[in-house]
């Protein structure tokens, strides 16, 4: 039974399978998977009884029928090992339950094994491997945001447990800033979703589950160092150790957890003042309190504080010599969040949760170790979602529901306020899906939000899915999507409202708060096959039309004393087009080898000139192969192709490829031992170049061990 699953009582079996089936999923022969009782949960797993099973003849000997059942069981392990995969529940594409291959909207998943075979830290190394994502670091910032499909950064909604985050920059989300101690899987969900999540989600979806508590206890810890070689600015390069203990009985809960990540930085030259990768130190601690009062009511705390010390080093041409330039900035994130599900005697599944976060920040820049300008920001997000999923009727699934959000920026510059105006925003929406099962074939989501904004009044978001089981043999299964969303961002705070003051640099960035939304319609088509629960193919044709896309104007500016002004303005209509593939093969119970290719094709439609940042071609490759019952090697290769640097000029930061390995070594029952290299190829940017693009890090290599302990309740 899983951590969530220990959460019902088995005696919910006979009713929870009946709606479960109504609802078009399926069983198998030795598990049913009933709804969870939070949609940002792991499914319930409750064991049903195995058919009863004749014995073999009595005159077959026990060593001949061993023998003769050795491939039927390594084959058996091939499928399981698949149909786990296909099993596996999302929630985020309809906020509500589905395996994997029976959601209409297209999921990729990282799960808990795949973020320890690869030792992934933060966010951003778990998204590294999804096929088509883009990860561009932050300007100004230690960090790196995402984006997909040729969207931006600022078109990604991310969020953890369904509830936003709040974005580093008062606009994109750094994915470096989250660790994974408590995360059990990440869904990413590409495609305008705006009638699901509002604002934001108008390239897709990026939800972080953590993990639900098990009762009995149990505790898990790592360690690990590593070196940039040649490029150490400090010994270790980095450190990393986190830490989680749980547990509790049937009605109360609990864990607690701490991780902390040390990169000392890099520089291509260490005994020189410029150092290209930033020092940085990563904390965060959390803590949660469940309590599960009876099986259908589940109610949770959760708090947590993030801690970040970065320090950049570079320098600034003033002719004729270069000046030492240094910034330092301390970050706090307070993380508040709280909730509640409960099910009905009518079967009717209520689920309010909610969130408080304050992020906070202070920087400190120096020239030639004089200091020159201390910057404060304060970014308060709260948001509360309540959601109604109601029993299955005449073969439909209609949920209702309600968000409230509220932020506000505040940002001062040496005492002085960064901001103009009134930074603050509220919105107030509403949504609901209807889930409709036409038959064993055929099934279509319709969703709508209402969204009314305190500055941009109402706005209606809709989005249609299809999903059809195509007619199977006895080896193949396929599955068809087809979908359409209109996506919805509100201009952020800082767009509306910075007044971002760099004289000393020679220009200022100045909010407009007479910008308009960004809108955009979006187009998925695609599907799944799988044969023989071996191999899955899958592939998917994208087009995104988006009007007023907001963007730093560089060509049209002002110069007043010498200083030049630029803002942000609805400078174009764009869209993105393209295909997404992917493979997985499970070629044997001890190979398993998983490919995609994306290729996107961007253009702004005002000037019919390719958009900027948006690489034609990502490609991902991953191999994991069981050496020995105890050994594990798991490869991962990149690729990126050439992309254009800036509108305004004809270069094109080139191409780069990078390949990683770990090596997991299990030591008895709870030890895992590991060796990795990151960016075994050393393919590091020229950093004399401002247009190359490519990884900051060289190559990275590292060792540790896990620790895991479990007691049964």
């Amino acid at each position: 039974m899983t951590a969530a699953g220990a959460a019902a009582d088995v005696t919910e079996k006979p009713a929870l399978l009946s709606e479960f089936c109504n609802k078009g999923c399926k069983t198998n022969a030795n598990h049913y998977y009933s709804l969870p009782l939070s949609p940002s949960g792991p499914p319930h797993v409750f064991s049903l009884p195995s058919p009863p099973r004749r014995s073999p003849g009595r005159r077959a000997p026990a060593l001949q029928a061993g023998l003769l059942l050795l491939p039927l069981l390594a084959t058996t392990a091939v499928h399981a090992q698949v149909a786990e995969a296909l099993n596996t529940i999302v929630v985020t594409g309809t906020r509500s339950e589905k395996t994997l291959d029976e959601t209409p909207v297209p999921t990729e998943v990282v799960d808990q094994r795949e973020i320890q075979r690869t030792q992934a830290r933060t966010l951003k190394d778990a998204l590294e491997n999804v096929p088509g994502l883009q990860l561009t670091e932050i300007h100004g910032k230690s960090g790196f945001a995402v984006s997909m499909q040729g969207m931006t950064s600022d078109q990604v909604l991310v969020l953890i447990d369904g509830l936003p985050i709040s974005a580093s920059t008062g606009s994109s989300v750094d994915v470096s800033q989250y660790l994974l101690t408590e995360v059990d899987r990440i869904e990413v969900v590409k495609g305008a979703s705006s009638a699901q999540y509002g604002s934001s989600a108008m390239g897709g979806v990026i939800n972080v589950i953590t993990r639900r508590i098990a009762p009995g206890w149990s505790a898990a810890g790592t360690a690990d160092a590593g070196t940039y070689g040649a490029q150490n600015v400090g010994s270790p390069g980095a450190a990393h150790g986190n830490l989680r203990v749980s547990g509790g009985g049937e009605k109360w809960r609990a864990s607690v957890a701490a991780d902390v990540l040390d990169n000392k930085g890099f520089a291509v030259d260490p005994d020189a003042w410029t150092h290209q990768g930033d020092a940085i130190r990563r904390e965060q601690y959390s803590g949660r309190l469940e309590w599960l009062p009876t099986p259908a009511g589940h109610f949770w705390v959760d708090a947590s504080r993030y801690l970040e010390t970065d320090t950049q080093q570079y320098e600034y041409f003033a002719p004729p010599s270069f000046v030492p330039q240094r910034k330092t900035e301390d970050i706090t994130r307070d993380r508040f969040t709280y909730g509640g599900q409960w099910r009905f005697g009518n079967g009717v599944k209520a689920r309010l949760a909610g969130v408080t976060e304050d992020y906070d920040s202070r920087s400190q820049e120096y020239s030639n170790a004089v200091p020159t300008a201390t910057r404060a920001a304060a970014l308060r997000t709260e948001h509360v979602s309540l959601q109604f999923d109601m029993p299955a009727w005449q073969r439909q699934l209609w949920q209702f529901g309600a968000d409230v959000h509220r932020e506000r920026l505040r940002q001062t510059a040496n005492g002085v306020s960064e901001v103009a105006g009134n930074a603050e925003r509220t919105a107030n929406e509403l949504f609901v899906q209807n889930d409709i099962l036409f038959n064993d074939t055929w099934e279509m989501v319709l969703g709508l939000r209402a969204q009314d904004d305190s500055d941009f009044g109402t706005h209606y978001a809709p989005k249609i899915g299809l999903r059809a089981n195509l007619p199977t043999g006895a080896a193949w299964k396929s599955v068809l999507r087809a979908n359409f969303g209109q996506g919805y961002r509100v201009p952020n705070l800082k767009e509306r409202h910075y007044l971002f003051d760099h004289s000393a640099l020679g220009y200022v960035v100045l909010g407009n708060p007479n910008l308009k939304p960004e809108s955009s319609n979006s187009f998925q088509f695609g599907g799944t096959a799988t044969w023989n629960e071996r191999l899955t193919l899958n592939a998917n044709l994208f087009y995104n039309r988006v009007r007023d896309l907001i963007q730093t104007d560089m060509d049209n500016f002002t110069v007043v004393n010498g200083i030049a002004r630029y803002t942000y303005r609805n400078v174009a209509q764009a869209r993105t087009q393209g295909l997404e593939t992917g493979a997985r093969w499970q070629a044997s119970s001890a190979l398993a080898f998983n490919a995609g290719y994306t290729y996107t094709d961007s253009q702004d439609l005002d000037t019919g000139t390719e958009l900027t940042r948006r690489p034609r071609s990502i490609a991902r490759l991953g191999l994991d192969w069981q050496l020995q019952p105890a050994t594990e090697l798991s490869v991962r290769a990149r690729y990126q192709s050439s992309e254009l640097a800036a509108s305004t000029s004809p270069a094109r930061s080139p191409g780069w490829a990078t390949l990683d390995f770990v090596l997991n070594q299990k030591i008895g029952r709870d030890v895992t031992a590991f060796l990795g290299v990151k960016n075994l190829t050393n393919r590091q940017r020229d950093f004399s170049n401002a247009s190359d693009f490519g990884p900051v890090a060289g190559g990275f290599l590292y060792v540790g061990a896990r620790i895991s302990l479990d007691a049964a309740p």
